[in-house]
């Protein structure tokens, strides 16, 4: 189900979702022109659009839309639960799997409020693709290169709902309701949505904003960062519809 969720993802989000639409309307020029055409320069369209930093920074900034955390909010918490954000696959100078960039992101910010708040640490991920499971390697780089000692590992998950159903199972063992959710600005309404259905109170932790600061005159242009921006921004859209539509 992983795969094919993922598979589903890549086949409909850009690149690949526009070039489709261009690819189709290219084999349709013969029988049908008109269509074609319009297909063809729809994708064409879609694709420059899509990899515009003017364009896809306001669809991100939409989801990245919750300030960062006030400490006087964490006084209520009982721990931090930290979603891992993908792995580093057999990576030489470390000599195996580890964290990714997004993963190394969230437990630098995690290791922080750890050392401002006092509160244990719950570091949550899997290994869906196979290798060393994320929570594991998040582990393993807060307490050998942080100093910070997790409390609770999770390491079944393959998505952000399994993140929130198996962590909030280890916490309710240690009787924690209220949490930090440390995750990216453009992730945690999702995640905080799937930690909510699971009867978690959630104080949102984000961080690594993607789309702080002013649009400058080079945003106008298409670039990969463009690109990337908007993937997550219509990633995300799509993750939190499904969600929604699929609540128990």
């Amino acid at each position: 189900m992983f795969l094919l969720k993922k598979l589903i993802a890549m086949l409909v989000l850009p690149p690949a979702g526009p070039l489709l639409l261009a690819v189709l309307g290219l084999l349709l020029l013969r029988r049908r022109p008109r269509l074609g055409k319009s297909l063809a320069w729809s994708g064409f369209l879609l694709l420059w659009l899509l990899a515009t930093p003017a364009v896809t920074k306001p669809m991100l900034a939409a989801l990245e839309d919750i300030p960062a955390l006030d400490l006087a909010q964490a006084k209520s918490a009982q721990a931090i639960v930290v979603l891992g954000g993908g792995s580093y696959w057999a990576a030489p100078e470390y000599d195996g799997d580890t964290v990714s960039r997004w993963s190394l992101e969230r437990i630098r910010y995690a290791a922080r409020l750890h050392r401002e708040t006092g509160l244990p640490l719950l570091v949550t991920g899997g290994a869906p693709l196979g290798g060393v499971p994320e929570g594991r390697s998040m582990q393993d780089v807060l307490e050998r290169d942080f100093g910070v000692k997790v409390r609770w590992v999770e390491d079944r998950s393959a998505d952000t709902r399994e993140n929130a159903r198996y962590s909030a199972l280890l916490l309710e063992k240690a009787g924690v309701k209220r949490v930090l959710l440390v995750t990216h600005a453009w992730h945690i309404k999702r995640a905080r949505e799937a930690f909510a259905s699971v009867n978690l109170e959630v104080i949102a932790a984000p961080t690594g904003y993607e789309t702080a600061g002013p649009l400058t005159a080079l945003d106008y242009l298409p670039r990969p960062g463009g690109l990337q921006l908007g993937y997550l921004a219509l990633h995300e859209a799509l993750g939190l519809f499904v969600l929604r539509m699929t609540r128990t």
